[in-house]
């Protein structure tokens, strides 16, 4: 078997596991949203595991071929792997009024604990398996790459998602949680600020802020979902 032809299979796995991570996520903000009577997504087909219906063209296949491609043609090793699906529209309206602000957290939260969930069986799954060698046929080396950037995908995007960036669900639990206690202000600055996050998402991915914010915090969690043997 050639450098090449594991090279492509590694890219097939990397970007499959991507696209579970992120439409998932996304289809779980509206699951939870429907749960407290928000028909949005389901009226909109948002709630299917189609993945057609949440693919965006940039998001979901031209931003992940350019951040893996990009870094490796100017040298680095591989490139790191970001993406995102289509948001699955909510009327949070309807859900603070049948669940409160409490009800609203949990819609911010609920894409994240999806992608941690996945991250946690699939590390499962990982111990059962062995390290793939020229013995074995190429669906086991692919099935054994999408198992393993399953975990790495799903971690890097909760540890991302939790952070307090404005747009992003980080933010939204915050927004939410200091309406819930009457802190209005911090809620205003982050709607004021949402244009702009994407803006904060690069400046972390491109300078040493990754280190701390990003790198840091998925290593102890993916230390913790590898060691658990």
């Amino acid at each position: 078997m050639t450098f090449d032809s594991i090279k492509l299979l590694e890219i097939g796995a990397a970007i499959a596991a991507l696209l579970v991570a992120i439409i998932g996520h996304e289809i779980m903000h509206g699951w939870i949203a429907y749960k407290y009577g928000d028909m949005t997504a389901k009226n909109s087909g948002r709630l299917s595991i189609n993945p057609i219906v949440h693919i965006d063209l940039f998001g979901s296949i031209l931003v992940p071929l350019m951040t893996y491609f990009i870094p490796m043609l100017l040298g680095a090793a591989s490139g790191f792997l970001f993406g995102w699906a289509k948001p699955v529209p909510v009327n949070m309206q309807t859900v603070i009024r049948n669940g409160g602000y409490n009800g609203a957290m949990q819609v911010a939260l609920g894409g994240i604990a999806y992608n941690l969930f996945l991250a946690t069986v699939f590390s499962i799954l990982l111990t059962t398996l062995h390290e793939p060698t020229t013995e074995d046929s190429l669906y086991y080396i692919f099935g054994f790459i999408f198992v393993l950037k399953m975990v790495l995908i799903n971690v890097v995007l909760a540890v991302l998602n939790l952070l307090p960036i404005p747009g992003f669900d980080g933010a939204h639990f915050v927004s939410y949680l200091s309406l819930k206690f009457k802190i209005y202000k911090i809620a205003h600055f982050l709607a004021k600020a949402e244009p702009y996050g994407m803006i904060v998402i690069i400046i972390i991915l491109i300078t040493p802020l990754k280190i701390p914010l990003l790198v840091w915090p998925t290593q102890t969690i993916l230390e913790l979902l590898l060691t658990q043997g």
